[in-house]
């Protein structure tokens, strides 16, 4: 089997395809980290150049701009009062001083504010001239036009020159703070470059990777899987003899390997359907002769009907009819031995009647098809009692029933399943109570179960099953007459109609007959359920 087979032979098994996806992830995960921190360098320093341009210097610079014009007015206000005396004048003074000396406060938030030395130490100087313009000419000032209304032409003098040293002061202190903006916008614009250089990068090495990783799975998983799927297809179109190698990722070798196992048993699974193939042929071929002699054996038993229906039953007439009009006509005028001859010829021909009928019956169920159509069981018991008419008059039985159901069967055979079961009801009671037999159905999935309970006899359980096997009688027939067919019939009709019948312990005397019938399946249109019946 093996050279037939060509079984494989031990191949060394490349490194798994888990471990190469996993070097494969570890170095694309490196690149793409590097990348990644990369950009959020460029990230941080993009977002701090822009905040120190876009808050920081203009902040500064707006505010410095501020205090240069505040200064420029408390000079304007300062000179109108010395020229006029008026204290109004001294509004623009008054105001921009009402903080503090210009330049003072910039001068502090630039020391805490962690500026460069130098516009620090320009922000420092601009306060320090303001501070000496304002206590060294604008104060005295001040009080030498209250106290005389004038001041000295050198005190004037030396005002100028220490506002100019203030103004050139503030004017400085303002041009370092917008050369180092400058330089910071420079240095926003070549992050901004980096930035959207880095973000390229990121762009770029996510396609190389993705490439990269197309490729390489192509390389790993899909060619070779292509390759097996190719073989396998060889395989499955019918070449069994050809075998399954593939390279590739261990993991794919390992499912090539066991495809060829697979193959190779096929092999044998398929020498041995062959041999099951042979033996289902010549099975069939029995089962045909067998279903033809079936066909003949039928033939036979409908013949046999046909003959115990009518040639059989023709002369049994004649000697029950003869036998009957011996005993009438010479009964009592021959011996009493005689007599009991004759009452046993008759007795003889009327059961061989029956179990004739019988079995005609019992044969003819699912075999003579009949129409299948709505059965209302309550009419059909009616048709039942009524046969038994006489039965009932003799015994004095009482039949009762609840409000039966329709079920769907053939009308002639559940006829005859409930006058089976009523008149073994009748049949089998106590000597000393009147017989009588109570009909109930409920609804139970898709179907009616039914009872026949009676106040009789009884019967065993361990004589439950045996009771429904044609000829079994649980009584000599001496004692209770019939064939032994009518409860072997009443399974065969049920049975027939696909439900099923038992014996059922009753809560009391007697014996409680339960069956199961197909309940009528309502239409697709039609939207009206059963209702349950009602006890009557």
């Amino acid at each position: 089997m093996a050279a037939v087979n060509g079984a494989a032979s031990p191949v060394r098994r490349s490194s798994t395809l888990r471990a190469r996806l996993r070097t494969l992830i570890v170095v694309a995960g490196a690149a793409l980290s590097i990348v990644v921190v990369l950009a959020a360098v460029v990230l941080v320093r993009l977002i701090d150049r822009q905040q120190a341009v876009t808050e920081t210097y203009f902040t500064a610079i707006t505010r410095a701009d501020g205090a240069y014009i505040r200064l420029l007015d408390a000079e304007t206000g300062l000179r109108g009062f010395a020229l006029t005396g008026d204290p109004v004048t001294l509004e623009p003074y008054d105001r921009a001083l009402a903080d503090d000396v210009p330049f003072r406060s910039l001068a502090g938030a630039a020391a805490r504010d962690g500026s460069s030395d130098a516009v620090a130490s320009a922000a420092r100087a601009a306060a320090d001239a303001s501070q000496a313009w304002n206590e060294e000419f604008a104060v005295p000032a001040m009080a030498d036009v209250r106290a005389s209304g004038t001041v000295g032409a050198e005190d004037i003098e030396r005002g100028k020159t220490l506002f100019d040293d203030a103004r050139v002061a503030a004017q400085a202190y303002i041009d370092a703070l917008r050369a180092e903006r400058d330089s910071a916008l420079g240095e926003l614009h070549a992050w901004t470059w980096i930035g959207a250089a880095t973000v390229a990068l990121l762009v770029l090495s996510a396609v190389g990777l993705g490439v990269a990783l197309w490729v390489t799975l192509r390389r790993w998983i899909v060619e070779p899987l292509d390759d097996l799927a190719a073989q396998a297809q060889a395989v499955s179109s019918g070449d069994l003899h050809h075998r399954v190698v593939v390279t590739g990722p261990g993991e794919i070798t390992d499912l090539a390997d066991d495809v060829d196992r697979m193959r190779t048993a096929l092999v044998d699974q398929v020498q041995v359907l062959e041999a099951a193939r042979r033996e289902v042929a010549e099975a069939n071929q029995l089962l045909t002769e067998q279903a033809q002699e079936l066909v003949r054996s039928n033939r036979d038993l409908e013949q046999f009907a046909y003959v115990a229906s009518h040639d059989l039953q023709e002369p049994l007439r004649k000697v029950a009819s003869f036998t009957q009009l011996l005993q009438k006509r010479y009964g009592g005028q021959l011996d009493e031995r005689a007599d009991q001859y004759i009452e046993f010829a008759v007795d003889g021909a009327k059961r061989m009647q029956r179990l004739i009928q019988d079995l005609l019956g019992f044969s003819r169920v699912g075999r003579v098809g009949g129409e299948v159509t709505d059965v209302d069981l309550g009419e059909a018991l009616a048709i039942a009692l009524d046969q038994l008419s006489e039965a009932v008059a003799d015994s004095g039985a009482v039949v009762t029933h609840d409000e039966l159901p329709v079920v769907q069967g053939e009308a002639p055979l559940l006829v005859q399943l409930l006058q089976n079961l009523v008149a073994n009801g009748i049949k089998f009671h106590r000597p000393d109570v009147l017989p009588s037999i109570h009909v109930s159905a409920h609804r139970v999935a898709d179907s009616w179960e039914l009872e026949c309970r009676d106040n009789g006899i009884g019967i065993d359980a361990q004589y439950a099953e045996r009771v429904f096997v044609i000829f079994q009688r649980l009584h000599p027939k001496d004692v209770y007459e019939g064939t032994g067919i009518g409860l072997a019939l009443c399974k065969k009709i049920v049975e027939f109609h696909g439900g099923r019948i038992w014996i059922a312990q009753p809560d009391g005397p007697g014996t409680a007959i339960r069956w199961t019938l197909p309940a009528p399946q309502p239409a697709p249109h039609d939207s009206h359920h059963e209702s349950e019946p009602s006890n009557a």
